[in-house]
């Protein structure tokens, strides 16, 4: 099988196969989570650690996985990193662990981490499938932190707050109150306001899409019409 380059791995990881734009995917904690950019880049972290994990395990394991029961070997691999990363955050980022609760084992259910085990690292070698765990993790991770800062913004008028109780005192640098005084948007903060900016965020990625298109298709116009010349 031809390897795939770490080029296409990166486009495909940050945009054209997103786990959220494209694939739809991890939307239960995309939603639940991210009523701060804080809480996104958190969940986010986390749900790359798996992403890079899984699939370097795997990709290690792939000859050693009989075909019949690759799926529940996959499922297996997963909950345990999961349960080491949810164990990691409880011991080191207990505030964070307090404010994610549930989600972080719900990382187990995540369909992204398992699809790639599937799609990817059980058919590349361990360096490609690091790597394209890593870029569908920050993909993903981008997604969740611009959502969560949007939402943040108009709902509260902050940036990263309670980075430092959160994630640590050396983030203390991210929080900022970008409104003063500001009474807040409480719709944007309930789950109402992430399917709002959600959906405006899809279309901002379709609508760019789009417009690379038509700039490749008049690309491609232009150098038809110099070759017929």
């Amino acid at each position: 099988m031809s390897q795939v380059g770490f080029g296409e791995i990166t486009r495909e990881g940050l945009w054209t196969n997103n786990v959220v734009f494209a694939q739809l995917l991890a939307l239960c904690p995309l939603l639940a989570v991210t009523g701060t950019a804080t809480n996104g880049l958190g969940m986010g972290l986390a749900s790359t650690a798996v992403l890079i994990t899984s699939g370097l395990v795997v990709s290690l394991l792939r000859g050693a996985i009989a075909t019949d029961v690759r799926i529940p070997a996959f499922i297996l691999i997963i909950a345990t990193l999961v349960t080491l990363v949810d164990m990691a955050m409880n011991a080191w980022l207990h505030e964070l662990y307090k404010v994610l609760g549930l989600f972080i084992p719900l990382i187990v259910t995540n369909c992204a981490i398992l699809g790639r085990a599937e799609a990817f690292a059980s058919r590349h070698d361990p360096l490609r499938s690091a790597y394209d765990g890593l870029m569908m993790g920050v993909g993903f991770t981008l997604v969740l932190v611009l959502l969560g800062a949007v939402r943040e913004i108009i709902g509260a008028g902050t940036l990263f707050a309670d980075a430092a109780l959160l994630l640590g005192p050396g983030m203390a640098f991210l929080e900022t109150v970008l409104i003063p005084d500001y009474k807040g948007f409480l719709l944007f903060v309930l789950p109402p306001g992430a399917f709002i900016v959600l959906g405006f965020l899809m279309a901002g990625k379709r609508l760019i899409d789009f417009r690379i298109e038509r700039r490749a298709e008049a690309r491609r116009a232009a150098a038809a019409d110099a070759m017929e010349v």
